[in-house]
């Protein structure tokens, strides 16, 4: 059924005679009734797993694909089904599918790494897997980092009772503030790299901010850690993971497929070529269609060279991926007129948002932009946001390298560090999350996490604020 659905969309989008002609939708003339459908689905992911756990978790996916189609039919009707047909085909070939296809990738590979022998998870170790793991995320990505530790994290902390902090500061650090010192850590930055952003630009002028705050929330999750290890009998008498296999890895071949994946992301940025495909109305560049396809090429190779022992242990499944492959398919789809109305500018229904980070004298508030970035990365695709703020702020790399540095700077640090606000913020959050539940872990509800998030890393940013970007 999926597949005839797929192959029906694909043979109408082939016949719309207008998707060539379909231009970049004119914000300023949507309403932003438009952007309804998009805080519908985030309000499901938000609310219907707290009032109808059960069935959320057999339906969210065609919750998702109904609030895309309650944008998509309407927008389709009132403006034609040329534009509605551009506008997918832009979503999916230009965002999406190259999005899921480096998670898949990532997910996949770091599945297949197993880190034998039994942890113990005390807070010095908890705290150490923190620190490797914010380290990792800039070079490897957060999504790839995220996955290589989670479960080893997960399960030498499955003899004690407290294990909600570990994984909620997990996607604080891991998820999202360690990838924020090169073009690989997250999308935002590969995108600012794409558009003429040095490779080291990010590692030289965000260090300072990254290291106080992943130094900052590595101290308090140490003291938390602490705590729940002395003062609440955190220790279960028997230990579910036994002592009976010395520390090391299996499954090291993916080691040398995760590298692949770094380096087909990098060619993709470096390579420059004139051979561009038009694809219902998008344009397709060789050195994506490249990387997409060797992407794909060492999934299945993952696959095949990772013992099936390997996946056990792990006890790798396909359900995080699909989650996340299925809620965000609807958000990339219902955000396509709310990205619209703010590339609109001053002029578009979301003008206030796009004035409140200028100055009087026109020039741009560094403070404000790290708050515009960082709250709507919380809540939108932290990507598309990067590049609205970028755009807003002029646009030219080597300005907003030099004259504009703390510009850049603001929406880099916003763009990534408020991406761990919520759990949609950044594709690793959601992934962490259902990996956790997956084992057995009952992770806070949307409006849970936001607790978290705004009781201890609101203020940080505040304190940041005042800092760096005052």
């Amino acid at each position: 059924m999926k597949l005839r659905t797929a192959r029906w969309v694909a043979a109408a989008l082939a016949l719309l005679p207008s998707l060539a002609l379909a231009a970049d939708m004119d914000g300023s003339q949507l309403s932003v009734l438009w952007g309804v459908p998009f805080a519908g689905i985030l309000l499901s992911i938000a609310i219907i797993p707290l009032v109808a756990p059960i069935f959320w978790h057999h339906h969210f996916g065609k919750v998702s694909a109904a609030w895309a189609l309650a944008f998509l039919l309407p927008f389709a009707l009132v403006f034609g089904f040329g534009a509605a047909g551009a506008g997918v085909a832009h979503a999916l070939l230009a965002e999406y599918i190259p999005f899921i296809i480096l998670l898949t990738a990532l997910f996949t590979v770091a599945g297949g790494i197993y880190i034998k022998g039994n942890l113990h998870g005390s807070p010095g170790l908890n705290t150490g897997i923190l620190a490797i793991g914010a380290v990792l995320a800039s070079f490897m990505g957060t999504t790839g980092a995220s996955m290589l530790l989670i479960r080893p994290l997960i399960r030498a902390n499955d003899n004690r009772k407290h294990v909600v902090h570990v994984v909620v500061f997990f996607i604080f650090i891991v998820s999202n503030a360690g990838g924020s010192l090169t073009p690989l850590g997250d999308p935002p930055l590969f995108l600012g790299f794409l558009k003429g952003v040095e490779f080291s630009w990010t590692l030289t002028h965000i260090f300072p901010e990254t290291l106080f705050l992943v130094g900052t929330l590595l101290v308090l999750f140490y003291a938390l850690d602490w705590w729940y290890y002395h003062k609440r009998e955190e220790v279960r008498p028997a230990d579910p993971t036994p002592d009976d296999r010395r520390f090391g890895f299996d499954g090291g071949v993916n080691f040398l497929l995760l590298a692949g994946v770094v380096g087909l992301v990098l060619m993709s940025g470096l390579w420059k070529s004139d051979v561009v495909f038009d694809i219902a109305g998008t344009e397709v560049g060789l050195p994506g269609i490249v990387r997409d396809l060797g992407l794909i090429a060492i999934t299945v190779a993952s696959l095949q060279l990772t013992p099936g022992s390997v996946h056990a242990d792990n006890q790798f499944s396909w359900g995080p991926m699909q989650e996340v492959a299925k809620l965000f398919a609807g958000i990339f789809l219902t955000i396509i007129p709310v990205i619209a109305m703010l590339k609109a500018g001053v002029d578009g229904p979301f003008g206030a948002v796009v004035s409140a980070v200028t100055n009087p004298d026109g020039s741009p508030n560094p403070a404000m932009y790290f708050w515009a970035t960082g709250l709507l990365s919380s809540f939108l695709d932290n990507a598309p946001t990067y590049l609205v703020f970028f755009n807003t702020a002029g646009g030219d790399a080597q300005v907003l390298m030099t004259t504009l540095a703390p510009t850049l700077v603001a929406i880099s640090a916003g763009a990534v560090f408020m991406g761990a606000n919520s759990y949609i913020g950044n594709a690793p959050n959601l992934m962490v999350k259902a990996i956790a539940e997956d084992r057995g872990v009952k992770m806070p509800s949307f409006f849970g996490y936001m607790a978290w998030s705004v009781g201890i890393l609101v203020p940080l940013f505040a304190l940041m604020t005042w800092l760096f970007f005052a």
